[in-house]
């Protein structure tokens, strides 16, 4: 027991310095990981930790959690606004990309067809978690190849379930594929229909259920039972725990609970996700790199760049040159996925050890690379075409601009929000209590059933494009807590705060907040005239 408290103490203690180290330089979190498992295996001599089957059920919840919230944000109202970035650009980039490196994996290299087939595959995917965080603190999410790059990422993502299945069936043993594929037809269907009668006739129910009691820690746990639920009940009909995760996602993300469910699971699936990346550095032994000193660089080299022309060649056919090929480079590494399916792949021994440690380190070493890459995308292009302007897209999922974001819902928040819509100003609330969003619902009233105090939410709320945001929540410490992720998350945004007295006043001053009313002497229109006196609405 000492000996584990040891290794998860020197495993934080590394990991924490080595990622604010590499924060500064813009190298992901991920990679800080990696990196810390590697020098936790050769310090307590743990690079067997593949082997270990507990450790190694307790990461696999990292991609569990992964896959649940990409199942969020999968809908179908999305893929509508996107079909041809998702279906036309993703797909083919999948199949093309994937069957070229199988090949030369099979035809050049001579590896088994199913190890090839796997291989292939899982190059042909990219790092969703990198490339998005990015692009979105660069605000060039929107741009015009940063709607392409989020197309073609959601169609990986897509991907990973039949490449899941694909790997499933190439590992099981003692039946024939056309039994298994019988079999896992019917136990598909199976899944989908207690998953959709779930999510259609008991999940919502049982979630507003929950938030009647108003407790959070009870809402928490309630999330946390249908996360783990339904991905044990793939496991059971012979599925991955991940594609359970990723299908209890898509069943309530068309719910009024997709942001609170997102905002409130966000930290479970940090920290499963760090202990997944830390067994990944576990398994890097330092005698196949140093053995493969010329070989790994050829590879990441090779890999990297075919991929990146693939790309940019099938964009081409399609998009303005320069915009093909800022996506095409956006997208040249290899993802996270990719380690989970070889460490899978590894397992049930489909691909050599050896082969295996030389893939884990191209990949690792290819998102080091990415961040770097993403950060000189304009000079590249400007290097290989001219500086021709591209268009902002909106997308559906992420269009709320030129909007007065109230955050509360209380009796202030319903006072502004009636002051705007007389005026006929666009608005939109954020409110923390089912309750209050149900009243507010049946008002019609543009409402997100979320926490504010979530960076997250509020970027997918617009607070970054908003004209004003009022803050008029009854709480004072929910207050503090949101006004600190405004300040981070829109900081050249007006914001109007209520406060309730002059102690409260003098804390939220201290974040810097340009207008503050006390909501026990203002009305509503007093904070509307606060606004307009900061020439927000005005403006417009």
């Amino acid at each position: 027991m000492d000996n584990l408290l040891t290794i998860i103490l020197t495993t934080i203690i590394i990991a924490t310095l080595l990622n604010v180290l590499f924060k500064r330089y813009e190298i992901p979190t991920v990679i800080g990981y990696i990196i810390s498992g590697a020098i936790i295996s050769q310090i307590f001599g743990l690079t067997h930790a593949r082997h270990d089957e507990g450790l190694h059920q307790l990461a696999e919840f990292g991609i569990v959690f992964l896959m649940f919230t990409i199942g969020l944000e999968f809908s179908v109202r999305h893929l509508k606004a996107m079909r041809k970035e998702v279906f036309l650009y993703g797909g083919l980039q999948m199949i093309v990309t994937g069957n070229l490196f199988g090949a030369f994996c099979h035809e050049i290299l001579g590896l088994d067809l199913k190890a090839s087939i796997i291989i292939g595959f899982s190059l042909a995917l990219s790092s969703t978690a990198i490339v998005l965080k990015m692009l979105t603190e660069r605000n060039e999410l929107h741009s015009g190849y940063g709607r392409v790059v989020l197309g073609i990422l959601l169609m990986q993502d897509i991907a990973v379930i039949p490449l899941l299945l694909m790997l499933s069936l190439f590992t099981a043993t003692g039946r024939s594929v056309a039994d298994l594929l019988l079999w896992t037809t019917i136990d598909a269907a199976v899944l989908l229909l207690i998953i959709f009668v779930l999510g259609r006739f008991v999940l919502e129910r049982f979630l507003a259920w929950t938030l009647s009691t108003d407790s959070e820690e009870i809402f928490l746990v309630a999330a946390l039972m249908i996360v783990v639920g339904v991905s044990y009940l793939a496991h059971i009909l012979g599925f991955s725990y991940s594609l359970g995760a990723f299908l209890a996602g898509m069943t309530l993300a068309e719910t009024r609970f997709k942001y609170r469910i997102e905002a409130d699971l966000m930290s479970f699936r940090d920290i499963f996700l760090g202990i997944f990346f830390v067994t990944i550095g576990m398994q890097i032994e330092p005698e196949t790199i140093l053995s493969h000193w010329l070989l790994i660089p050829g590879i990441l080299a090779g890999v990297m760049l075919a991929k990146a022309l693939v790309i940019y060649l099938l964009l081409g056919r399609f998009l303005q040159p320069r915009t093909a090929l800022k996506s095409a480079l956006a997208l040249m590494q290899v993802g996270e996925f990719a380690l989970a399916i070889f460490a899978i792949a590894a397992q049930n021994r489909l691909i050599e050890p050896e082969l295996d440690q030389i893939l884990i380190v191209t990949v690792v070493l290819s998102m080091i690379v990415t961040p770097f890459v993403i950060n000189h995308l304009r000079s590249i292009a400007d290097w290989f075409f001219s500086r021709e302007p591209e268009e902002d897209i909106p997308i559906s999922s992420a269009g709320y601009r030129d909007h007065v974001l109230i955050l509360g819902y209380g009796p202030l928040g319903r006072k502004v929000a009636a002051e705007l819509k007389e005026r006929s100003i666009p608005y939109l609330i954020i409110e923390h209590d089912y309750r209050l969003v149900q009243e507010a619902r049946e008002r019609e009233e543009p409402i997100l059933l979320a926490n504010a105090a979530s960076d997250r939410i509020l970027k997918e709320a617009g607070a970054p494009r908003a004209r004003a945001i009022v803050v008029a929540i009854e709480n004072a410490e929910k207050t503090r807590l949101v006004v600190d992720a405004l300040r981070r998350v829109a900081p050249e945004v007006h914001t109007v705060v209520a406060v309730r007295n002059r102690s409260q006043e003098e804390i939220i001053r201290s974040f810097g907040v340009d207008c503050i009313v006390n909501a026990s002497e203002l009305v509503a229109r007093q904070i509307l005239d606060e606004v307009l006196h900061c020439r927000v609405i005005g403006k417009g």
